[in-house]
């Protein structure tokens, strides 16, 4: 079978690779022979674990490879030069000449606690400081990918912004094509699940990180009185079985309920006057529901109403490009619920679309990270401007 493989060359000397074949070894050689034609320094890759398996990639990589620095997870979706595709690998090479990129893997985050996790960034931020080059690109972001399945985006968002300090921090949570199973991430080979990567990336083209999303609060509450705060379950809204009491909310049987139910009716918490999307996962055997995010007892929830997804995406990106003078690029994080709901609303083909004509390059995930906030139902991104004419 012939390797379907897209490529795509920016202004700004990244290249993007796609494909739909199982060939790691393949794929692994590709991503070989692009990244010495740029001169890569580093290479950001999102796979499909139905595709390829982490294993698999990176001993590819070890071979095909063995010079190049990467940071790798895994998906619910991706975004391709050619728009959204599913059970695809996505590779993203960095040239040298436009940024450099200094990656650590923070493992076990399940008992790493804020103070350590603050340390680690902290000592990046030195090693960065240490870098070639450091004085002549003065533009600096993050980048995190976080084991979706850690149920612990909020507390290492929280510890890396801390450590950060005014670093904007941009990211999306690993995915595993909607099991609900095991995320997977890999830092130069090293291939691990409880854990987190954080890259600092500088760089001296004009960039902006962003974010957008798409609902409207309803009058309909919901107040959580029986919670599993570690395990991000609800068992009772309203003092009734969480399940029931969300079907009644948005009128349909519990038996009913799908992925698709949650994405079409997001639930939304007000902070600081204003909402975020505090998604659901999925319904249990029990009747309770788990959340993709931090959930606790008291909390009241108001059922939102998804508006104009196509509409409200596209003027944040106009917005950006008005901003940078211009898109050559976007690194894009979008949550896999936003997925689910284009597709009930018939607008899937419009996202892709717009995706891929503001050449948006990225993975579907199981929560966003935008600078100290885990997030659901988003899409966050960091959008690269022209290069700037020499003086």
């Amino acid at each position: 079978m012939p390797l379907v493989l897209s490529k795509m060359i920016y202004g700004c000397g990244v290249v993007a690779l796609a494909t739909d074949s199982a060939d790691a070894e393949r794929f692994a050689a590709d991503i070989g022979i692009e990244a010495q034609a740029v001169d890569a320094g580093f290479a950001l890759i999102f796979f499909s674990q139905a595709l390829i398996g982490a294993d698999h990639l990176a001993t590819a990589l070890r071979r095909q490879a063995p010079w190049l620095s990467y940071a790798a997870c895994s998906t619910a979706g991706e975004i391709t030069p050619a728009g959204l595709e599913e059970g695809q690998a996505v590779a993203i090479l960095l040239p040298a000449s436009s940024f450099t990129v200094d990656s650590i893997m923070i493992r076990d985050l399940s008992a790493a606690g804020m103070s350590q996790i603050t340390a680690e960034v902290e000592a990046l931020k030195r090693t960065r400081r240490e870098s070639e080059g450091f004085g002549q690109r003065p533009g600096v972001f993050a980048l995190c990918f976080i084991d979706g399945m850690s149920f612990a985006e909020e507390a290492v968002t929280s510890a890396l912004h801390w450590g950060l300090d005014d670093i904007p921090l941009i990211g999306g949570s690993a995915g595993d094509d909607l099991n609900f199973e095991t995320t997977t991430l890999v830092l130069n080979g090293a291939v691990a699940r409880d854990c987190a990567i954080v890259a600092l990336v500088s760089t001296d083209l004009p960039f902006q990180v962003f974010k957008t999303e798409n609902f409207v609060p309803t009058g309909e509450k919901l107040v959580v009185t029986a919670s599993d705060p570690d395990r991000r379950v609800v068992r009772e809204f309203n003092a009734a079985g969480a399940a029931d009491e969300f079907a009644a909310a948005i009128g349909i049987e519990a038996g009913s309920l799908t992925p698709m139910s949650f994405a079409s009716h997001p639930v939304v918490v007000r902070v600081g006057g204003e909402y975020y999307c505090r998604s659901i996962q999925k319904v249990n055997a029990d009747g309770s529901l788990t959340f993709f995010c931090a959930i606790d007892d008291g909390i009241v929830l108001t059922i939102a109403q998804p508006t104009g997804m196509v509409e409200s995406t596209r003027q944040a990106l106009r917005n950006v490009a008005d901003t940078l003078g211009g898109i050559d690029m976007v690194l894009g994080f979008d949550c896999v619920l936003r997925r689910l709901d284009a597709q009930n609303r018939q607008v899937f083909r419009e996202m892709s679309e717009l995706y891929r004509a503001n050449n948006v390059i990225g993975f579907g995930t199981y929560g966003e990270q935008y600078r100290s906030m885990h997030l659901n139902q988003t899409f966050t991104g960091i959008a690269f401007g022209h290069r700037l004419a020499a003086e």
